[in-house]
């Protein structure tokens, strides 16, 4: 484990039902009236950027505090959500995070977001690694193994 990192070891992800056999980052966000709308439910685009922040807050934490500035940058291809339950402001949105479909130059990654236990939604992001002109290029290998460790 990288010194700062805090992860849960979970054998199984109650939102999609798949095994989780791998180390998951679990992140906390908290829904302000900032991110609501007139009825009171957190608007839907707030859950691409907490997407953003945890992927952010594990990368920074579990696999390179420089985020590989020196080597590369990291380009989101895709990225999706799913709703399953409105939230609202003052709630505690718990952040679990994985990885799959590890690559030489990409890899995804997986977002369940629960309150008090309870699915409100999941969503899935496509990362490429390419060198600072944006061309597409291998993760280090080092990398590629310490993302390993969070494969579902």
């Amino acid at each position: 484990m990288v010194p700062g990192c805090r992860v849960t070891i979970y054998q199984r992800s109650y939102i999609m039902l798949m095994h989780v056999t791998a180390q998951t980052f679990t992140h906390t966000l908290t829904v302000y009236l900032k991110d609501s709308n007139a009825y009171g439910n957190t608007y839907f685009a707030r859950y691409f950027e907490w997407q953003g922040i945890c992927r952010e807050k594990w990368f920074f934490e579990c696999i390179s505090r420089d985020m590989l500035q020196k080597e590369g940058v990291f380009i989101t291809k895709h990225a999706e959500q799913d709703y399953l339950q409105e939230t609202f402001p003052f709630q505690e949105i718990s952040c679990e995070l994985n990885v799959y479909n590890v690559k030489k130059c990409s890899f995804w990654l997986e977002f369940r977001f629960s309150v008090d236990g309870k699915p409100v939604s999941v969503g899935r992001q496509q990362i490429v690694f390419a060198c600072h002109d944006r061309k597409i290029k291998a993760l280090p290998p080092a990398v590629i193994e310490l993302i390993q460790r969070y494969v579902k």
